[in-house]
């Protein structure tokens, strides 16, 4: 496993992520491991040498902290480990219980500390944008937490680069803490952060973690599975212009003796753009697959076959977006 320093921190991270969205409480969303079948999964990441994960207080309504958190602290010692959590979606039925507002903020954080079982949270991510919220609330409250010791750096995920960018420019301003990590999809199907997030991040030297590497699984070859036939985000994908870059990655597999999954892994492993992929493994031989993908190196005329078809499209800037109707860019594609 590669290491490499997380952007201008003082983390030293795997060079991949282990997204565990998929550990939890079945009785959440049924695609979910429990904590018996996901305890494999945490170990063998940590025989691979992964020692970055990432979590959310939503995913499993808390139950995902527990179990990945509090296992992980088992199997060896927290300075070996980057524990990273996201807050904003609902907990609860309670309207305050949701959001970036201070309220919610400071409640989070402790719930998730004690969820997890340790004083502190690595990289600490608002998980989208708050537009209900002033952006001085949040980033106030964001930097008292990071005073008193409980996150140790702030990221984020899922917003416009312009509402990123406002929320950096109200930290500076103020002298408040910035946020050091971008975290957004990014695959062959879905490119669309290359426009202006990846180059401000580049600008003010922020590092990007890029999640569904394989376009939620359209990507990987294989038919849906429990979580993909009911994930919002896989309807997202499958016109014509998807199932010919599926197609020309499916063949690029087939002349290296590789799997389509190793293909398109190793595409985004490959990007200048990312620093460190976030993976996700509902069994220990997918983790095993993802690995051995980043790994893989494709010739830059490799990388430039699997480009060629894609097209400008809508911009996925938080979870529910996916629940409208998509319009994809019409006019001719950009030579």
């Amino acid at each position: 496993m590669e290491y490499l320093r997380f952007g201008r921190t003082d983390l030293t991270v795997s060079k991949l992520c282990l997204g565990t969205m998929s550990m939890g409480d079945p009785g959440w969303k049924r695609w979910v491991l429990d904590e018996e079948r996901s305890v494999p999964i945490l170990r063998r990441a940590l025989d691979l040498g992964i020692t970055f994960f990432d979590m959310a207080d939503w995913y499993s309504l808390g139950r995902n902290e527990e179990v990945v958190g509090r296992n992980l602290l088992k199997l060896t010692q927290r300075d070996r480990l980057v524990l990273a959590t996201k807050v904003y979606y609902p907990m609860s039925d309670d309207p305050a219980d949701r959001g970036l507002s201070r309220q919610h903020l400071l409640a989070s954080i402790d719930r998730s500390l004690r969820r997890l079982g340790t004083e502190y949270i690595d990289l600490y991510i608002v998980h989208a944008f708050d537009a209900e919220t002033p952006v001085a609330e949040t980033m106030e409250t964001l930097h008292e937490i990071v005073k008193a010791g409980k996150a140790r750096y702030l990221g984020a995920s899922t917003m416009y680069a312009w509402q990123f960018a406002q929320m950096n420019y109200t930290a500076r301003a103020n002298g408040w803490t910035p946020f050091v990590n971008m975290q957004c999809q990014y695959n062959l199907l879905y490119r669309e952060e290359e426009r202006e997030m990846f180059p401000y991040c580049e600008d003010e030297g922020i590092v990007v973690s890029a999640f569904s590497p394989l376009a939620r699984g359209y990507l990987g070859g294989a038919a849906k599975t429990a979580r993909t036939a009911v994930d919002p985000y896989r309807s997202y994908y499958g016109d014509e212009i998807d199932r010919e870059i599926a197609r020309r990655v499916g063949e690029l597999a087939a002349r290296r003796g590789v799997s389509a999954a190793h293909v398109a892994m190793a595409w985004v492993a490959g990007s200048a753009r990312v620093a460190v992929p976030v993976i996700g493994a509902a069994a220990v031989g997918q983790l095993d697959a993802a690995v051995e993908g980043a790994a893989l190196v494709l010739r830059a005329d490799e990388r430039t076959v699997l480009e060629e078809p894609y097209r400008p499209r809508d911009v996925i800037n938080d979870y529910n977006a996916v629940r409208r109707p998509r319009a994809l860019y019409a006019g001719p594609k950009p030579s």
